[in-house]
């Protein structure tokens, strides 16, 4: 059985908890507390950092590298694109939203210096806000179908209140994409009750 050691609130985790929840298959959630972290985590993953997947022999680190792992293992619903150019364009995405959003995601999670905090913020706000006219026209992020971009997001989009980031009224086609996502039953279920209380 494929064993998630997540932290609670940890945005990461949240991508991979989702995923399991997706795919409804039997795994099992270790949490972690994130501030009292216990020592095989460090023996697991170098960077001392969750999520990590353990499967018998098999373990993995970075939240991006766990899905695919996942959604590949068990192919229903398949979570990234078949094709292998529109799978190389969701792998581009991915790494956008790592370079251009979760980055300052950390900053956030991990600062305690106002101003870096306050930056981070204010880039996050435009780099959503630019993701908008997108989803005028999709439901998802590469159309119709729900894809692994939508869980990368899905967590930050949810933290938004938590982070203390408003969005201009541009981004409403984005906001109501949000709640597309998050009226999911397995968005609902992989929430932690430490998640749930994020979001006003």
């Amino acid at each position: 059985m494929m064993v998630l050691y997540s932290g609670t609130t940890c945005p990461f985790s949240q991508r991979c908890r989702f995923v399991l929840f997706e795919k409804g298959m039997d795994f099992e959630i270790k949490d972690v507390d994130l501030f009292n972290k216990p020592e095989d985590i460090n023996v697991m993953n170098p960077y001392g950092q969750v999520p990590i997947l353990v499967e018998r022999d098999l373990i993995l680190y970075e939240s991006n590298i766990i899905n695919e792992y996942i959604d590949e293992r068990f192919p229903h619903p398949q979570l990234m694109p078949a094709d292998p150019v529109m799978r190389a364009r969701a792998r581009l995405f991915l790494f956008n939203f790592e370079r251009e959003l979760f980055v300052h995601v950390q900053t956030l999670e991990n600062s305690t210096k106002q101003p870096a905090i306050e930056k981070a913020k204010q880039i996050i706000r435009d780099r959503l806000t630019q993701l908008a006219p997108i989803l005028l026209k999709n439901k998802y992020m590469l159309g119709d179908e729900f894809s692994m971009l939508d869980v990368a997001i899905a967590p930050l989009l949810w933290r938004l209140d938590h982070y203390g980031i408003d969005l201009p009224k541009s981004a409403a086609p984005l906001m109501k994409y949000a709640e597309r996502i998050f009226s999911r039953p397995a968005y609902i279920e992989a929430l932690t009750p430490s998640e749930k209380v994020m979001r006003r």
